[in-house]
């Protein structure tokens, strides 16, 4: 089976994966959606709205045992420390990608807790179980992209701001503001220069 590689993707660390002597037997991901109520007059519960989401998270254990090989066990997690540790060249600690067969996860280490469980008689560890809490990490412009990328193909509402018009919004939306008649027909829009602020439009989707 796969073993599960931790490679950090910046830093001194860059590109020498860590190798996982077993691997998890269960890992979690989790992600977070705030969203803030709006209070409105008249309504029986407040409108919700949304402002910026949360990374994903992943959570797993991993398990590492030198008893056999009668080595210091921190020699393996020590490796894994290091990940949360601010490197000198970037003032932070690393960039990290996981990889196990179908994960592919690039984040940054959010906390990091070693239990050690056997030990030689000398008192060196040869048994540790490592709980490690990553947080997804991307650029701001990796994730534009992404949502700009996914965005002509599901309908969504857009509240017009002041000063904007459809060709503005079918650009943003579209990447073509010739494609505002799209926009206004959706919405039954006979007049394009006649939006009011606040003024909530269906983008629909352009299907491929």
């Amino acid at each position: 089976m796969d073993k599960l590689f931790i490679t950090a993707l910046d830093g001194k660390m860059a590109g020498v994966p860590i190798v996982a002597l077993f691997n998890p037997k269960e890992y979690t991901i989790s992600k977070s959606v705030p969203w803030n109520p709006h209070a409105s007059a008249g309504l029986d519960a407040p409108e919700m709205q949304f402002t910026t989401g949360q990374g994903e998270s992943l959570n797993l254990e991993l398990f590492f045992d030198t008893y056999e090989a009668g080595s210091d066990v921190r020699q393996h997690t020590d490796r894994l420390h290091t990940l949360a540790k601010i490197d000198a060249d970037l003032h932070r600690p690393p960039l990290l990608l996981v990889s196990w067969a179908a994960l592919k996860f690039k984040g940054v280490v959010e906390s990091i807790n070693h239990r050690f469980t056997m030990f030689k008689e000398d008192g060196t560890p040869v048994r540790a179980t490592c709980t490690l809490a990553l947080r997804q990490a991307a650029s701001a412009s990796e994730q534009q992209q992404e949502i700009k990328k996914q965005s002509p193909d599901h309908a969504k509402l857009h509240a017009v701001q002041r000063g904007e018009t459809l060709q503005m919004i079918a650009a943003r939306e579209y990447d073509d503001p010739a494609e505002w008649r799209r926009i206004a027909d959706a919405n039954g829009i006979d007049d394009p220069l006649q939006l009011e602020p606040g003024q909530r439009l269906m983008i629909p989707p352009i299907l491929r």
